[in-house]
C-alpha cells in the first residue's frame, strides 16, 4: 500500500472567495469607498483574463508577468495593476491561499505624470461660463472657485456638508473619513469663495435639511465626480480647451507656487503625505524658469550691471 510522506498544499479557496474575504478585511481597515472599488475592479480584471491563476504556482507566476508585461501599458496603468494585485496576493500568501507572491520584489515604473498648465486668462474665462442665474450654474461657479482657491480633491469637495463650511473663520474642514489619505485638514478660503458658497446655500429649499451636501444636484441628490466632469467639459469646450476636474487642482498648485507659497505649505494644503506627489502637481513652464532665473542667477551679484539689462 502507498505511503503518504508529505501533504501537498491544496488550495481550497477560489479567487472569488478569496477576494470577498480580502475586501472584508480591507473594509475593516476603514479604507475609502473608492479604494474599495479600485481593489475590487483591479483584482477582478486580472482573474477575468486569467481565471486559472490559482490552479498552480506556475500558472500564477506566468499570468501575472504576462499581465504586466504588455508593451502598450502606460506607467500609471502598470503601477495601479501592480499595487492592487500585489497587495491582494500578499494577503493570500499570509492566509496560505497561495504558496508565493511573484510580485513581491517587482518595482513600480517611473511615471512622470501628466503636465497640466492652464493659462490664467483661460481660468478667468472659465469662471465666466456658468449661468449664475440657475442653481446648477451658481453651484458650478462656486465649485470651480473653491477648487482654484484650495486645490481640494473633486470627491472631497462633492461630499462637503454644511457643518464643514465655516464662513466666519473662512475655512472648510475635510474630515479624516472623507480625505483620501485618511488625515483630516482645514483649508483657508478667500472671501469671494465664501460669498459664492453662501449664495449656493441660500437658494437651497429648506426641506433639503443639513444632510444634503453643499454641492448637490438641483434635486438635492449627491453629485458624483463623473457628472461634475461632464459639466466641466461642457464649459471647457466652449473655451476650446479640455479641462478636467483634477486639472483645476493642478492649476491651483501651480498658481499657488507662482504666487510665493512654499512646497511644504502646498503639500499640506493638497493633503499629500509627502512631497513626492506634490512635485508632480507643479509643472513650471519655461516662462516661469526664465523669470526665476533672471531674479536668482548668481551673475547678478558677480556682474551687478546685468541687473539693468533687460534684453540685447
Amino acid at each position: 500500500m502507498a505511503r503518504i510522506s508529505k501533504i501537498k498544499n491544496v488550495v481550497t479557496v477560489n479567487w472569488n472567495e478569496a477576494l470577498e474575504q480580502f475586501l472584508f478585511w480591507k473594509k475593516a481597515q476603514r479604507i475609502s469607498e473608492q479604494t474599495y472599488k479600485d481593489y475590487n475592479q483591479q483584482v477582478r480584471l486580472f482573474f477575468k483574463r486569467y481565471p486559472d491563476s490559482f490552479d498552480t504556482s506556475d500558472n500564477l507566476k506566468h499570468n501575472v508577468f504576462h499581465y504586466l508585461g504588455q508593451d502598450d501599458i502606460k506607467p500609471c496603468t502598470y503601477n495601479n495593476r501592480l499595487i492592487y494585485l500585489r497587495t491582494f496576493l500578499n494577503w493570500c500568501l499570509d492566509q496560505s491561499i497561495v504558496d508565493n507572491n511573484p510580485l513581491q520584489s517587482i518595482k513600480k515604473r517611473k511615471d512622470e505624470g501628466r503636465v497640466v498648465s492652464i493659462d490664467r486668462d483661460v481660468l478667468i474665462r472659465l469662471l465666466d461660463q456658468p449661468d449664475k442665474g440657475t442653481f446648477t450654474g451658481l453651484r458650478d461657479f462656486a465649485l470651480i472657485l473653491l477648487t482654484l482657491d484650495t486645490g481640494i480633491r473633486p470627491k472631497e469637495a462633492l461630499s462637503l456638508s454644511l457643518q464643514e463650511f465655516n464662513p466666519n473663520s473662512q475655512e472648510i474642514y475635510i474630515t479624516s473619513i472623507k480625505a483620501k489619505t485618511r488625515v483630516s485638514r482645514t483649508l483657508p478660503i478667500s472671501i469671494p469663495t465664501v460669498r459664492a458658497i453662501r449664495q449656493v446655500i441660500s437658494v437651497r429649499p429648506a426641506e433639503w435639511g443639513d444632510d444634503v451636501p453643499i454641492f448637490c444636484t438641483c434635486e438635492g441628490k449627491f453629485l458624483n465626480r463623473h457628472t461634475w466632469g461632464d459639466r466641466l467639459e461642457r464649459y471647457s469646450k466652449a473655451l476650446g480647451y479640455h479641462i478636467r476636474p483634477y486639472d483645476l487642482r493642478h492649476a491651483f498648485a501651480l498658481e499657488f507656487i507662482r504666487n510665493g507659497a512654499n512646497a511644504l505649505t502646498l503639500q499640506k494644503t493638497l493633503g499629500h503625505s509627502d512631497l513626492t506627489m506634490t512635485k508632480r502637481y507643479v509643472a513650471l513652464t519655461n516662462k516661469d524658469l526664465k523669470r526665476e532665473h533672471s531674479i536668482s542667477t548668481p551673475i547678478n551679484n558677480l556682474m551687478p550691471e546685468t541687473k539693468r539689462l533687460r534684453k540685447l
